[in-house]
């Protein structure tokens, strides 16, 4: 029935630093649309961005900043990807380690963006 996903919706507290990281840490391509909403474009993906407290209808349940624990696949070597975060003074909490991901094995960093959402960065092996 379910074929791939087209987007998630992420709520932060500050739409700036949010920007920033999704931006210029992990290269995603700011779209604005509507009556001033903001999303995050990569692939055939994107992630839409609510601002706390200015969420757009209909929202999650409980909409809450730092709840997430989302894992990329990058287009580009693990390698540059931990020099890419170097460059920007970005910290990886962890990895490079082997993990599973959901088509086989994957080789994977995790950071935290502004929220402290966990986001894995990772390479298939």
């Amino acid at each position: 029935m379910i074929d791939h996903l087209d987007h998630l919706v992420l709520t932060a507290v500050d739409a700036e630093a949010t920007v920033d990281f999704y931006t210029r840490v992990m290269g995603m391509q700011l779209e604005t649309f509507g009556a001033g909403r903001m999303a995050f474009r990569y692939g055939n993906q994107k992630i839409n961005l609510h601002i706390r407290g200015q969420e757009f209808e209909p929202k999650a349940h409980v909409p809450v900043p730092g709840a997430l624990d989302l894992c990329f696949i990058a287009s580009i070597p693990l390698e540059q990807v931990v020099a890419r975060l170097n460059e920007a003074r970005w910290p990886i909490i962890e990895g490079p380690i082997l993990r599973t991901g959901a088509t086989g094995p994957i080789r994977s960093v995790y950071v935290r963006d502004p929220d402290l959402n966990l986001i894995e960065i990772s390479e298939m092996v």
